[in-house]
């Protein structure tokens, strides 16, 4: 056989899975009556299906790993379009490398062969500037674009807003603006979140394109005498926080985990440590996490983050386990079967979106109260 060249290994797109063109509901109703993930799965499913049926809880979401380029870009969308997330967690990858890199129109492509007996060497994937990750090949050239793409929204929101440091949320949200005007009927997480006023979050922001970005944007700007944007990872933590005021009851949806599972339960704490300075209790005046949900294949046995259980959440005061459920399973082929349940049960028909980036939009002074009510719910529409 001839040598694969990049257009040969670059022929086949990965396709998002469409939850609604499959009702997942007899699979769940059939899991139910099983063992192991297919049970825990089933229970995930219905605690799921009671965030949205309880019209006070706001759900959020986190993205770790590479979900993205794994497939599942059109079931996260079509959550958010139909008022089933209201706010999301990520690592860099997911948000930007990914889903804003397909919002640009570029996409992620099936490797041939298998990643243990490959056509073509990783080294030779170097030379040919293509990146692997597992069994998904992704264009070099097209990333670097990528890269270039986020330091135009840098260098165009630093023009309009001035210099000085900015909450990812804030950057992210911009990046849903240009491909609003730019790109508009591409489908993208990043554009959906823009238009339905859903915030995400990425603590790490760092960690991906807008990395690139935000250094060549710094570095032209020094160059060149000018001041320039920083990422302010503290207002993103404030910002997070903020939303548990505005919503007491809350409700956690995790594919995976690592930092953004960490930074979605600690808002808690942080909830509880300014509560306390305005005079309120310590614990138990915010109310943890009311339900939750972690799909991973980490184990809790050496201490790391992303396998740490549901129940020990509950010891620092983030989740409660009445309603909590640990998958242990790996979510791109699970979390389309939980999906596709929650979407033809149809809870979220009666639900309203909170469109938490709203609250940004007013003073900071306004945003955290004195002393938390016993329950409050956000703007909603």
């Amino acid at each position: 056989m001839a040598p694969w060249t990049k257009k040969d290994l670059l022929a086949r797109p990965v396709e998002h899975i469409d939850i609604t063109a499959f009702d997942a509901r007899p699979i769940v109703e059939a899991y139910r009556k099983m063992a192991y993930s297919s049970r825990t799965l089933a229970h995930a499913a219905d605690i799921y299906s009671m965030m949205l049926a309880d019209k006070g809880c706001g759900v959020i979401l986190t993205l770790a790993g590479s979900m993205i380029s794994a497939g599942l870009k059109k079931a996260v969308v079509t959550l958010i379009e139909n008022n089933m997330v209201d706010a999301i967690v990520s690592t860099g990858a997911n948000i930007v490398d990914q889903d804003f890199f397909e919002g640009l129109g570029y996409r992620h492509y099936i490797a041939p062969g298998s990643p243990e007996a490959p056509p073509v060497d990783d080294p030779t994937l170097r030379d040919m500037m293509i990146d692997r990750i597992y069994d998904t090949y992704i264009d070099e050239d097209d990333l670097r674009a990528c890269d270039e793409a986020t330091k135009q929204v840098f260098d165009e929101f630093c023009a309009a807003r001035g210099p000085g440091a900015y909450s990812s949320r804030e950057l992210i949200d911009a990046m849903g603006a240009y491909l609003a005007r730019k790109h508009p009927r591409n489908e993208s997480i990043v554009l959906s979140c823009h238009r339905k006023r859903v915030p995400i979050f990425v603590p790490a922001f760092s960690d991906c394109s807008a990395g690139f970005g935000i250094v060549l944007h710094q570095v032209e700007a020094r160059e060149e005498g000018r001041p320039h944007l920083a990422i302010d990872s503290g207002a993103d933590f404030r910002e997070l926080t903020e939303i548990k005021f505005a919503c007491q009851d809350t409700g956690l949806m995790m594919m995976g985990g690592g930092v953004p599972k960490n930074f979605a339960q600690d808002i808690v704490v942080a909830a509880e440590l300014l509560s306390e300075r305005k005079g309120g209790k310590a614990r138990g005046d915010i109310g943890m996490h009311k339900y939750a949900i972690q799909f991973t294949v980490a184990d809790s046995r050496d201490g790391a983050l992303s396998g740490s259980t549901l129940r020990e959440a509950c010891s620092w005061g983030k989740v409660d386990v009445v309603h909590e459920q640990m998958v242990f399973g790996e979510y791109s082929a699970l979390f389309p079967i939980l999906a596709s349940d929650a979407f033809h049960r149809g809870a979220w028909k009666k639900r309203k979106g909170f469109k938490f980036a709203d609250l940004f939009e007013q003073p900071a002074a306004a945003r955290v109260p004195e002393k938390p009510a016993k329950k409050r719910a956000a703007s909603r529409g």
